[in-house]
């Protein structure tokens, strides 16, 4: 077991299967010779050549159109789109396409593709580079969704979603490509829609995604020094979600606080919180359910506003305590 990097981890996974596969190739703008805007694809067209690593226009909305169209063929594109905001340019190509074709062909097509992509804040990219949109693609049937916070984890959720059938969005957080931990050299797949206990617990269960865990983490050890035991849940993918993790969790500490970095109204979190109220962990709960989540606000340029945004860890200190009525 050696250490490598969440970046280098994204890159050995995609390397991994194009040697594995044929039919595996990467599309995007900027991934060839400059290696894309983050440099995750760097050195990869000199093993590849530019035919399996695909430089394109700058049409979000035409790469996403050709992935799908080659899914449709046989093949399994893996499209970069520099920051994840961008999405929004390719939604008709997601939403109304991928999403659905394989259900609207009786399954007779199917469109095994996966869109990666760079989210969330804290490098100072300002408002149409540091959104969170998990949440609304998460809400269309058809698509999967996953959010890896450790090298270990991207490598394996990255092949599963290469070699799953159905349209994959993988979102890469900025600040998670330079975090390290081991990862094994060979090949090796996580399944969608498995959660990781990232640490035990026995006072409170906190759900935190992508960047969130690190910080969840790092609250833990914190409250740990006022002798209150966090248990820290990731769920690694949002569709599917694994329910069972967390509500046997939830029920055995009876307390719940969920974080993430996206605006709070809309949230998955939301999506978290009424599947643990409707589910048996209710009946051992000792307080209500509570919520960690962006402001309602587009991100500040301003890096000191840029941090108040989204929660810290010591909203997460604090959000704790709130739920255990600890001062």
């Amino acid at each position: 077991m050696r250490e490598l990097t969440y970046l280098e981890a994204v890159r050995e996974a995609m390397s991994q299967e194009m040697r594995e596969n044929d039919d595996v190739f990467i599309l995007g703008e900027d991934i060839g010779v400059y290696g894309g805007a983050f440099g995750v694809t760097r050195g990869m067209i000199e093993e590849f050549g530019p035919e399996r690593v695909r430089n394109t226009p700058i049409s979000e909305s035409g790469i996403a159109g050709a992935a799908v169209g080659s899914a449709l063929t046989g093949m399994r594109p893996i499209l970069e789109l520099q920051f994840s905001d961008f999405i929004t340019i390719a939604l008709d190509q997601i939403v109304n396409q991928a999403a659905k074709l394989r259900y609207m062909y009786g399954g007779k097509g199917k469109v095994p593709m996966v869109l990666r992509t760079p989210s969330g804040s804290g490098t100072g990219a300002a408002a149409q580079h540091s959104q969170s949109l998990e949440a609304w693609v998460a809400h269309i049937p058809g698509l999967k969704v996953v959010q890896p916070s450790t090298a270990y984890d991207v490598k394996g959720l990255l092949k599963a979603a290469i070699d799953d059938d159905n349209p994959v969005i993988f979102y890469e957080h900025k600040l998670l490509y330079k975090t390290k931990s081991e990862v094994p050299v060979e090949s090796y797949s996580i399944p969608l829609g498995q959660a990781d206990i990232k640490r035990e617990g026995t006072d409170v269960t906190i759900v935190a995604t992508a960047i969130m865990v690190h910080r969840a983490l790092e609250a833990a050890e914190e409250l740990e020094k006022d002798g209150i035991s966090a248990e820290v849940i990731d769920p690694r993918t949002l569709v599917p979600l694994d329910e069972e993790t967390i509500v046997k969790s939830v029920s055995k500490t009876g307390r719940a606080v969920v974080v993430h970095e996206a605006v709070k109204r809309g949230g998955y979190g939301g999506e978290i919180a009424s599947m643990i109220a409707e589910s048996e962990a209710f009946d051992y709960m000792d307080a209500p359910i509570r919520r960690l989540g962006g402001v309602a606000a587009p991100i500040p340029y301003n890096p000191e506003l840029e941090k108040s945004a989204v929660p810290q860890v010591p909203d997460i200190i604090q959000a704790v305590k709130d739920t255990l009525n600890r001062a």
